[in-house]
């Protein structure tokens, strides 16, 4: 982002890149576990019977990841369309449809090609997973734009609410709609073949509610309203979201396809409590989540500049650091099946999850590095192809 001359512009969009920041390093860890614990892989909601505490809870952090990114790039799009001239005032708007529809197109592209091969060094199966939902729903937002915000809010919040609705609607394949539900609604597979397999990881239909609701929510960041207001709206924001989910969720009234249920211990209670759906993000899913965001980002915009600044610098190049630490995990993972083989039945892995935090420790501080200068390099630079990344 550019930089801002004033505080509370400049605060603002620090806190913005320290969330992302934030939730780049906790998708680390979860990628970590996805190359050196899948012996132990986790279903969706996790069964609280097979799955420790420890690994549980490793799992639950990463919730965090997909609905603030797709939250905070709703909210940029409206940042984007809505600048900020040095003195603060507003500049005339921009074309937000050509912004999301042509980052949308290349974030899909990459999808497709540098971040399926990273995952299995080839192209027999294409995962769509949360750059497709990101792509996706930057264009839906980019063919909606032109509604007002206050209806793009009043969709958001029908589709985030009553997507769960829809559950009961299903398809089998090659049943005349089953491609097209499996894209919105249903994860599956929507190609099966010898040469090439398509599986739809991240439906989409949820991922453009939370897009619209972060795009309507981009005032909370305009010059209008100040620190003071906009840490009363998010404090606002945390506590409606919390309570609807202790409401809705702890009294198993609706938006969650597994209720939960009181078990022989505390922590496997909460472990059932919190057991959300993301495969679909179900709305306990979304509620739970953007509870905790707003909560930081109402905290992050309260902080020292240079405390969390290392926040700051991976969420300032957030596209650039996501590629390059798959890749990074890509060569870990081939040069320990090297040295040590499948130890761990077909893969090869580590026995603790403690361990799994460490190796994600040690990788945050080497790809710290890269990241800082590629950050710097692209403050300093303003070639076209580095608004991309």
């Amino acid at each position: 982002m550019a930089k801002m001359s004033s505080s509370i512009q400049r605060n603002r969009i620090r806190s913005i890149d320290m969330m992302r920041g934030l939730v780049m390093l906790i998708m680390l860890i979860d990628h970590v576990r996805e190359r050196f614990f899948l012996h132990l892989q986790v279903s969706d909601p996790m069964d609280i019977d097979t799955t420790s505490p420890s690994l549980f809870f490793t799992r639950l952090a990463a919730h965090y990841c997909a609905p603030t990114f797709v939250f905070l790039t709703g909210l940029s799009a409206w940042l984007y369309a809505n600048p900020m001239n040095s003195a603060n005032k507003a500049k005339p708007t921009r074309n937000v449809r050509e912004f999301l529809i042509k980052r949308g197109l290349f974030i899909l592209f990459l999808e497709v090609t540098f971040i399926t091969f990273s995952w299995g060094a080839s192209f027999q199966t294409l995962y769509l997973q949360v750059m497709w939902a990101i792509g996706i729903s930057m264009i839906a937002l980019a063919v909606l734009s032109y509604l007002p915000r206050t209806l793009l809010l009043i969709l958001g919040l029908l589709i985030v609410f009553g997507h769960n609705a829809l559950t009961p609607i299903s398809y089998v394949p090659h049943e005349t709609g089953y491609t097209l539900w499996t894209m919105l609604h249903d994860r599956g597979y929507i190609l099966q073949s010898a040469a090439l397999n398509i599986k739809v990881s991240y439906p989409v239909l949820p991922w453009i509610g939370v897009i619209l609701l972060g795009y309507a929510c981009g005032p909370l960041y305009s010059q209008q309203l100040d620190k003071a207001r906009r840490g009363r709206w998010l404090l606002g924001l945390f506590a409606v979201s919390l309570s609807l989910f202790f409401l809705l969720r702890g009294l198993n009234i609706y938006g969650e396809t597994l209720p939960w249920e009181l078990q022989q211990s505390a922590i496997t209670t909460l472990m059932s409590l919190l057991n959300l759906t993301k495969y679909p993000p179900s709305l306990a899913f979304l509620v739970f989540t953007l509870a905790g965001m707003f909560l930081l980002l109402f905290a992050f915009e309260r902080v020292k500049d240079t405390q969390f600044a290392f926040l700051d610098t991976f969420g300032s190049v957030p596209m650039f650091f996501y590629i390059l630490h798959l890749y990074v995990l890509l060569v870990m993972y081939g040069i320990a099946f090297f040295i040590w083989g499948a130890n761990k039945g077909k893969y090869v892995g580590v026995d603790h999850i403690w361990q799994i935090w460490l190796i994600a420790a040690g990788l945050s501080l080497v790809l710290y590095f890269p990241v800082k200068w590629f950050s710097a390099y692209k403050s300093k630079h303003h070639a076209p192809w580095l608004k991309y990344l």
